[in-house]
């Protein structure tokens, strides 16, 4: 079935966001902490792999995630009732699929920054020795393609607390977040 991929990514999703809101708060923070810790030991290992996946050619990527197609994937998931309302970011709940669909058309970026995109860089999909921090591999790829690297971005943000964020972006040798981009990728991530 066409869109059994997608479904068990919303499943996936929204599995993930159940497993997240098992814990209370501060111990879900405290958790993410945690692992940020972990992770930020070796700090140069995880950049250095997002560098290495964003750095890769994309003309050899033979994968799409840029706007045309994702946009074009966004509304015929619209059209099949296959977004999952029941499941959305707390500021886009009770809303339509039609009006999430006009909010992005509205937010669309002018410009893509394109790269080779994991497409779901979550800190549940990158493996990390949990002796050494160093990285041992990364996960559920089936949102690989090309797209912008703010896609990535805005997932990873979506997980982290603002200071564990920042400092990311500073080894990412990023001037700051595009706010606009985080925002309308967090958007484009509802309808998958």
């Amino acid at each position: 079935m066409a869109g059994a991929a997608g479904d068990r990514g919303a499943a996936d999703r929204r599995s993930s966001r159940r497993r997240a809101d098992d814990f209370s708060g501060a111990r879900r923070t405290g958790l993410l902490r945690l692992v940020w810790r972990a992770v930020a030991r070796r700090r140069g290992d995880v950049r250095g792999a997002r560098r290495a996946l964003h750095s890769l050619p994309i003309e050899d990527c033979p994968f799409r995630r840029d706007l045309d197609t994702t946009m074009a994937e966004a509304r015929s998931r619209v059209a099949g009732g296959l977004v999952d309302l029941d499941n959305l970011e707390d500021s886009y709940a009770g809303w339509t699929g039609e009006q999430l669909l006009a909010e992005l058309e509205r937010t669309r970026p002018a410009s893509e920054d394109l790269v080779v995109c994991h497409g779901d860089l979550t800190l549940d999909n990158v493996l990390v020795d949990p002796r050494t921090g160093g990285l041992t591999g990364v996960i559920d790829v089936g949102r690989l393609g090309v797209a912008d690297r703010w896609l990535d971005l805005a997932i990873l943000q979506r997980e982290l607390t603002e200071e564990p964020f920042a400092a990311f972006l500073a080894g990412y040798e990023l001037t700051g977040p595009d706010q606009d981009k985080l925002a309308f990728y967090i958007l484009l991530d509802e309808f998958f």
